[in-house]
């Protein structure tokens, strides 16, 4: 078994993680940006160390950065989480080289090959497993795309081979849209992956999101763990995950489990992993189950853990990290598929920060005034927060997970709301109020609800009056620095992180940031903007300043162009997806006070118009 594993991720699968190893007395290590200098899993590990600024590009992202940390702490193991680089194969094999260190989860040879989707598709095609039909080989021009939606219709998914959870994925709904959306989905494969190789698939317009959980070992033993059902989404976003599946009847349920097994089998996959179906939803009343001779079809294959792992362990009763790091380590799954039993029913709610009735927008910062989660019988919280902590914007808005068993469906449904009614948060908004809805809504404890449900269907206005009554106090995302009569320092020797605390009274606040022992101190932390945020604008006229916290990915014009009302000026990449920036009415272009691949706070101006 390991000794120390480096957990290359944050917050609370950063936790998540450490736990397992505590729990098989092995050390834990962190790794941090400036941005997360004071997270709760820098508070949890045995030792920390700085991977960087607060861009995850220079941090979380930086490979060379995150096994040095791991050669600096004598570190015999990495384990990524998820996102971040759990699935880039270019780094998984850098781990698996580096002497001393190994990778922790599926081999970069197989991650390769599953996490590039047409490379997918052709393994599960020939193991058998229905495939959605679509391009073996990546497609580079407009016009293959167009032969396409000749060939089997639109709306047709362009799908960036290394995405998943909407990431890089346009749906072209007719052929006028097919350049755009073409470019659109390459862009972001490449801002987001690396790798601007797109596919084509059919776009299925009412499918249920089904997903199976796999455990394998280096023995050719392969078991599979249960389905979950993930079909309430924003935006191909999930928000509350749940197994076992309502809709599906037993029958269809061994038929899509045992796809998933076969298909991993044959693409010489180890660890663990989930492999994602689409299932055709049907016209049925409330009760009635999806039948065997439903159409399902193979997805993608996650080649890491899932944030909804965590039903699947209610549910079998298997730690699902702990069996991946034991596999790591060389170990034999020591149980049967007929083993595995399915107990209860498990909920998972994404608590995010964000307000549900603004279109979900991400909070743009606060203090967690009250931090108070619920507990009690089948209640399970993973998360990486305390009361007083600051929320940090900077990356995804998931701040936590809750967690609900019970012994049925209905019973897990009454606990959860019993649950969230219990969670206190206030300084900062959350989906809280919107999860309390999702749990009296018609289609979804009927569980006919498809993943369009709430893009599609969803009367906002129930959002809006949600959020009213169950709101709480989210603060106006403002902290007051200077009445703070403790001081806390970070001191770093040679990268590796230690903490000061000073308590003073009456005293005035201290500018410094952090203090580097080994260069001196610090600067002090720069706004999101950068160094050009809050500039002053030099033209006149009308501004359109960005929504929320982000990226520029793209400016779509140069000054002096005419614009109408409609047109695209900025695509701004905020929350992971791609935001295409508006004109609310024409004008002339005057000033663009930002560049492509600069950071943007909420209000920043971005395009001048007169």
């Amino acid at each position: 078994m390991f000794r120390k594993v480096l957990v290359a991720n944050r917050g609370e699968i950063a936790v998540r993680v450490m736990r397992a190893c505590e729990e098989l007395n092995i050390g834990t290590v962190a790794i941090y940006s400036e941005a997360d200098k004071d997270s709760g899993h820098v508070r949890y590990a045995d030792e920390a160390y700085n991977v960087g600024p607060a861009r995850a590009a220079d941090s979380y992202l930086d490979h060379e950065a995150v096994i040095e940390a791991a050669r600096k702490a004598d570190a015999d193991a990495i384990h990524p989480g998820y996102g971040f680089l759990a699935e880039n194969a270019e780094f998984a094999s850098k781990v698996e080289d580096a002497e001393g260190i190994t990778w922790i989860g599926p081999s970069s040879d197989a991650m390769e090959s599953l996490g590039e989707k047409t490379k997918a598709r052709t393994i599960m095609d020939e193991a058998d497993v229905p495939i959605v039909p679509g391009t073996t080989d990546p497609v580079t021009e407009p016009e293959a795309v167009k032969e396409f939606g000749e060939k089997h219709g639109y709306p047709i998914a362009i799908k960036a081979e290394g995405g998943g959870g909407g990431r890089g994925m346009k749906v072209v709904w007719d052929e006028s849209e097919v350049e755009d959306q073409l470019e659109s989905a390459q862009r972001e494969g490449e801002a987001y992956f690396d790798n601007d190789s797109v596919y084509l698939e059919r776009y299925l317009e009412q499918p249920r999101h089904i997903e199976v959980q796999i455990v394998a070992d280096e023995h050719g033993n392969v078991r599979h763990l249960g389905e979950r059902d993930c079909s309430l989404q924003r935006r191909h976003q999930k928000v509350i995950e749940e197994g076992p599946s309502a809709a599906l009847s037993d029958e269809l349920r061994e038929k899509i489990g045992e796809a998933a097994r076969r298909g991993v089998a044959a693409a010489d996959y180890t660890n663990a992993g989930t492999v994602e179906f689409l299932v055709e939803e049907e016209d049925r009343e409330a009760g009635e189950l999806l039948g065997p001779d439903a159409n399902f079809y193979f997805l993608e294959v996650n080649t890491r853990i899932q944030v909804e792992h965590t039903v699947t362990e209610e549910i079998t009763g298997i730690d699902i990290v702990k069996r991946q790091i034991k596999i790591a380590a060389g170990e034999e799954i020591d149980f049967e598929q007929d083993d595995v039993e399915i107990d209860g029913h498990a909920m998972e709610f994404r608590i995010n920060a964000e307000n549900a009735a603004n279109d979900f927008a991400p909070a743009t910062g606060g203090t967690l005034e009250t931090y108070d989660p619920p507990g009690g019988v089948g209640v399970r919280m993973d998360d990486a927060l305390r009361q007083g902590d600051e929320l940090v914007t900077d990356y995804d808005s998931m701040i936590a997970k809750l967690i609900v068993w019970g012994e049925d469906r209905d019973e897990c449904i009454e606990r959860s709301l019993r649950a969230l009614r219990e969670y206190e948060i206030e300084g900062i908004p959350t989906i809280i109020p919107f999860h309390r809805l999702m749990l009296t809504d018609e289609e979804f404890v009927a569980s006919t609800h498809t993943t369009k449900y709430l893009d599609e269907e969803l009367d906002e206005s129930r959002i809006e009056d949600a959020q009213q009554q169950w709101g709480g106090d989210t603060g106006d995302g403002e902290t007051d620095d200077e009445e703070s009569v403790e001081r806390e320092f970070t001191v770093e020797v040679n990268g590796k992180r230690f903490e000061v605390e000073l308590e003073e009274h009456g005293a005035p606040a201290i500018p410094a940031g952090d203090v580097d022992v080994g260069g001196g101190q610090a600067e002090p932390p720069q706004p999101a903007g950068g160094e050009s945020g809050g500039a002053e604008l030099e033209g006149s006229g009308e501004t359109v300043d960005a929504e929320m916290q982000g990226t520029i990915l793209d400016i779509e014009v140069e000054e002096g162009d005419e614009v109408a009302a409609g047109d695209v000026l900025v695509v701004l990449e905020a929350m992971k997806m791609e935001n295409d920036i508006v004109a609310e009415r024409g004008g002339t272009v005057t000033e663009i006070p930002v560049e492509e691949e600069q950071s943007v706070d909420m209000g920043d101006t971005l395009v001048v118009l007169e």
